[in-house]
């Protein structure tokens, strides 16, 4: 009766633990499958610090469409900052505008031939639309003709540090779609390519440089020239907005720009931000479970990667502002009234990090070489609040710390300042010091002398 007894309650409790453990072991399972992205290259960027949170064959130099616009955008913007265009001045349409604006195949809105449009009617066109005929107007308005602008791109693309990459028209249309009216110095067969890392890269750079990019990339939908005979609805390709209504709509995502070209397929460079967090992707030749190209896996895909930095990740600060690395509070001072000094973060070190790796970064303070002897000791003078290194981070888990360039490492330093003022000494103390320090040299000698003796 007894052996029966405990059978059952064995039994039970065995019970007890599956039903417990079960969920937590699906969990486990869930967050630890791989991110199979269906798309010829992938990346996954957060937006504050170029970090890499995922890749996938970042580096292929693929086709990318009208994500082209990015950098037509950004040089339009450049040229705005620097008054060199303004919003309202107008433009009328050159024969190759007008012409390729009437093909309606291309993403385009009719120009008039006669028609006068500002600045900032052509840019709209181009962010929400993706309007091919004003992308080339705006070319033509900052360089004075496609050709020039190509120049441009390309020289930009160098000066932000891209690699991989090379533009040879405005739009990310093929050359072939152009009628025989592509840039002088591009042939008929060439095509924008770029890696998909160049391509965040530049995400990068348009995001911090320009952030005013997204009031427009945001709009989910708007009428061209309202109002007029000329009124035509624009809706936005990114489908991913949340104001157009649609089953791809994600909560925060707010630009940037979709593409498509038969050479390309379907890609999207798109940027969400939740709780602080933006991110940055790129998905490009995106492709659906059968294995084809199409305007839904681009977004499919996207929100695979959202999901995966979002859920993921959280943004932490793994050191206050004011932190003092233990054994390292203070440092060494050649010619100080003190011969220390304390030092601590000038500001707080905060980043985006994976779930339970907090303990997987350490400090590691770096010290300005020109403010110290080749003792390794700081040289006095020094003012209080004086920034004489950095502190960074060393990561000890089991991912690589990537960044899209090795110089967005600076991203993770906080400076390194002094708490307290220290003076120079006068000549009379350096003189002591120097006295004292050659009587006891002569001692620690005497003393080993005898020691030999004996």
């Amino acid at each position: 009766m007894e052996t029966k007894k405990r059978n059952w309650f064995v039994w039970l409790l065995s019970i007890c633990l599956c039903l417990t453990l079960w969920p937590f072991q699906a969990t486990v399972k869930a967050e630890s499958a791989p991110l199979d992205i269906r798309a010829d290259a992938a990346i996954l960027v957060d937006a504050q610090t170029g970090r890499i949170l995922y890749e996938k064959n970042i580096d292929a130099v693929l086709g990318i469409a009208s994500m082209t616009k990015m950098m037509t955008e950004y040089l339009l913007l450049d040229a705005i900052k620097a008054k060199r265009v303004k919003w309202d001045q107008t433009y009328t349409p050159s024969d190759y505008v007008y012409r390729l604006s009437q093909d309606r195949s291309l993403s385009n809105v009719p120009l008039r031939k006669d028609g006068q449009y500002t600045v900032r009617e052509l840019y709209e066109a181009m962010a929400i639309y993706s309007a091919n005929a004003a992308t080339v107007a705006i070319a033509e308005i900052i360089a004075g003709s496609e050709k020039n602008f190509v120049r441009m791109m390309n020289e930009k693309g160098k000066e932000l540090g891209l690699k991989d990459y090379k533009f040879v028209n405005s739009t990310g249309l093929s050359n072939s779609d152009l009628k025989g009216f592509h840039p002088q110095g591009t042939s008929q067969d060439e095509e924008n390519v770029m890696s998909a890392r160049a391509m965040a890269t530049l995400a990068y750079r348009l995001l911090k440089d320009h952030p005013e990019v997204l009031e427009t990339a945001s709009i989910p939908k708007k009428l061209f020239r309202e109002g007029t005979d000329d009124e035509i609805r624009m809706d936005n390709w990114n489908w991913m907005l949340p104001g157009l209504g649609l089953v791809y709509g994600y909560e925060g995502v707010d630009g940037l720009k979709t593409g498509y070209t038969e050479f390309a397929g379907y890609c999207f460079t798109g940027t969400a931000k939740r709780n602080g967090v933006r991110l940055i992707s790129v998905v490009m030749n995106a492709k659906n479970a059968s294995g084809k190209t199409t305007k839904e896996a681009r977004f499919e895909e996207t929100k695979k990667l959202f999901n995966y930095g979002f859920n993921q990740y959280s943004l932490q600060t793994l050191y206050p502002k004011g932190y003092q690395l233990k054994g390292k509070e203070k440092l060494p001072v050649a010619k100080g009234k003190e011969k220390e000094v304390r030092v601590k973060t000038g500001k707080k070190l905060s980043l985006l990090v994976r779930n339970g790796e907090e303990k997987q970064y350490k400090p590691v303070y770096v010290l300005d070489k020109k403010k110290m002897t080749n003792e390794g000791k700081l040289i006095a003078p020094l003012k209080k609040g004086e920034t004489v290194g950095y502190m960074t981070l060393e990561y000890k888990g089991d991912d690589s710390l990537a960044f899209l360039s090795p110089d967005m490492q600076k991203n993770i330093r906080v400076p390194l300042v002094t708490t307290v003022e220290v003076e120079k000494a006068n000549w009379f103390v350096l003189s002591m010091r120097a006295i004292g320090g050659l009587f006891a040299d002569l001692w620690t000698s005497a003393v080993k002398a005898v020691k030999g003796w004996l």
